[in-house]
């Protein structure tokens, strides 16, 4: 049982680890959005294809747009968090009911 242990221990910290990134690459696309880069540069590119699906979703399920301004990176980034808050912990306390 312990093997079952150890991955979910390696795989709660791989996830917080991956949340964590796309919640930096959606907080980077969001200030991209204020300076208007050039949309044919690599990176941003990337950062576009990365991010607009799930923002896309959010956007059409809640149309939150205020004065010109877009609250979907917001509300994917609280999204983000509450799943970093959430499905790590649960893992990792999984993991140790699992090993003992």
């Amino acid at each position: 049982m312990f093997v079952i242990a150890n991955f979910l221990m390696a795989t709660a910290y791989i996830l917080d680890k991956v949340i964590y990134a796309y919640m930096m690459i959606v907080i980077i696309r969001a200030l991209l959005s204020w300076v208007n880069p050039d949309p044919y540069n690599p990176i941003v590119r990337f950062l576009y294809n990365v991010t607009e699906p799930v923002l896309y979703r959010v956007r059409r399920a809640l149309p939150l747009f205020a004065g010109g301004i877009d609250f979907s990176p917001m509300i994917v980034i609280l999204a983000l968090m509450f799943l970093e808050q959430f499905l790590p912990p649960t893992l990792v306390r999984l993991a140790i009911a699992i090993g003992t």
